[in-house]
């Protein structure tokens, strides 16, 4: 995806920051016993579709969580349209992800341990 205008950034901020909230409070009906966080938010040039990465902390269902999600996903568009029908023409379109990068972030540490052990072992 190329550059984004600022349109689309503060867009982006606004759904990032009302989802955020909603997931704060409403999140365990869609994710039981997680935290959910918001972690990015991509909008398309024409605003219509918006792309939730979401990271999910306290659960090791965080899959499972993702596809709750998904099929939940009217209802979450619906409740997102009533909090920002004043700041925007359209609802986008709601398109959820798994933000995997803490896992990612965890397994390259581990690797990083391990090789700083094989390194200070005397041959």
């Amino acid at each position: 995806m190329g550059i984004e205008s600022k349109r689309q950034q503060r867009f982006a901020g606004v759904i990032q920051q009302d989802l955020a909230e909603m997931f704060q409070r409403e999140g365990n009906l869609w994710a039981p016993g997680a935290f959910v966080t918001v972690t990015k938010v991509r909008v398309t040039p024409d605003l219509a579709i918006a792309r939730i990465y979401l990271s999910f902390l306290n659960t090791q269902t965080a899959k499972d969580d993702i596809t709750t999600i998904k099929t939940k996903t009217n209802e979450i568009r619906y409740k997102l349209g009533a909090r920002i029908k004043h700041q925007a023409r359209i609802v986008p379109q709601l398109e959820f992800f798994l933000d995997d990068t803490n896992e990612y972030v965890e397994h390259m540490d581990k690797i990083f341990e391990e090789i700083s052990k094989e390194s200070r072992q005397p041959e």
